[in-house]
């Protein structure tokens, strides 16, 4: 692992407002930066009660406006939500005033439910445009000719670095056959993990923009002093995720003590498989099971995420895996 992130879904907690998880993100950014990571991303959600990051774009200006030299970019933009051209003019905006900070992760999913989806989009359509709109996307954010019929003002020339982020081998096949840098959402879609970085790593074709295959993976991490304290801030997340599952979506649960009678127990079992791939506990014992993932499956990055309810215990969770990760960097 050559460097550690930082993902944020700018969780809403029950009794708590949008903006008060935008002020949160900001916070957390400014503490994350101080405490080394090398990237700060947020993903877009909509129609989504307990995520406040759907405007994702504007999020990215905000954070990087009280952030100095950490990266901030998207984990990710949806790209059939958008047109190509406007995702470009927004992080060209983005890359032209935070110069060489800015990261475009790109998803294929809409990132909500299908009557949302049809908000979001003029029309509906049954083809997979996605390939067609990365390499779009990429090409209004390279060197276009001055004679070129639509550009990218600003974007062209930025050469913002474009992800490819993915929970299956899709993801996995297309980053390998353009050549970007590819993440996988194994902090909560873990079945296909291994399986993609492997598709990925063999098929990987260099590329302008890369000459070997990066990949980064993705981890919950739920730090705290002791093991008991972190398993039960843990626990929000947990209730956040059988919720899910269970159709019952709000904002991030309070901690609670008693799983057991909230939740049955099927579902808990589901909603503990989803995230799996995580690190519960004190310093040592997070230290345990980040170095286990990172030794099964050989990240370049790994980029952490976790919802606790309270704030301060949100921001110390971080701090402490911070100084568990860099621990474990091995060098470029």
């Amino acid at each position: 692992m050559e460097k550690f992130s930082l993902l944020d879904l700018s969780p809403i907690p029950d009794e708590k407002t949008a903006a008060d998880a935008l002020s949160n993100s900001a916070e957390l950014a400014i503490a994350a930066e101080k405490a080394g990571y090398f990237r700060y991303w947020v993903a877009e959600h909509h129609n989504m009660t307990g995520i406040a990051s759907s405007a994702t774009a504007v999020l990215i200006g905000y954070l990087a406006s009280v952030t100095k030299t950490m990266r901030i970019g998207s984990g990710g933009i949806m790209l059939p939500n958008h047109a190509p051209l406007m995702v470009a003019e927004q992080f060209g905006t983005l890359a032209s005033i935070y110069a060489n900070r800015i990261d475009l992760g790109l998803g294929r999913a809409p990132g909500t439910d299908m009557a949302t989806a049809r908000a979001l989009r003029r029309y509906m359509t049954q083809n997979d445009t996605f390939p067609d709109d990365v390499r779009e996307l990429i090409g209004y954010l390279g060197d276009m000719p001055d004679d070129a019929p639509v550009r990218a003002i600003p974007g062209m020339g930025t050469n913002v670095p474009v992800w490819i982020l993915g929970s299956s081998l899709y993801g996995a096949q297309l980053a390998a056959y353009l050549g970007l840098p590819y993440a996988f959402a194994s902090h909560f879609a873990p079945d296909m993990l291994e399986e993609a970085l492997y598709v990925y790593r063999v098929n990987f074709r260099p590329s302008e923009t890369l000459s070997r295959p990066y990949a980064m993976i993705a981890a919950g991490v739920c730090a705290a002093e002791t093991d008991a304290e972190a398993e039960f801030l843990r626990s929000s997340q947990l209730l956040s995720f059988a919720n899910i599952i269970t159709n019952n979506r709000g904002k991030l649960p309070y901690p609670t003590d008693d799983l057991d009678s909230k939740v049955p127990a099927q579902v808990m079992a589901r909603a503990k498989h989803m995230l799996s791939v995580s690190a519960t506990g004190s310093p040592a014992t997070i230290e345990t099971q980040l170095r286990a993932i990172i030794d099964k499956y050989r990240p370049d990055e790994l980029m952490v995420t976790g919802m606790i309810h309270d704030h301060a215990a949100r921001v110390r969770s971080f701090d402490i895996a911070a100084g568990v990760l860099s621990g474990l960097q091995e060098p470029v």
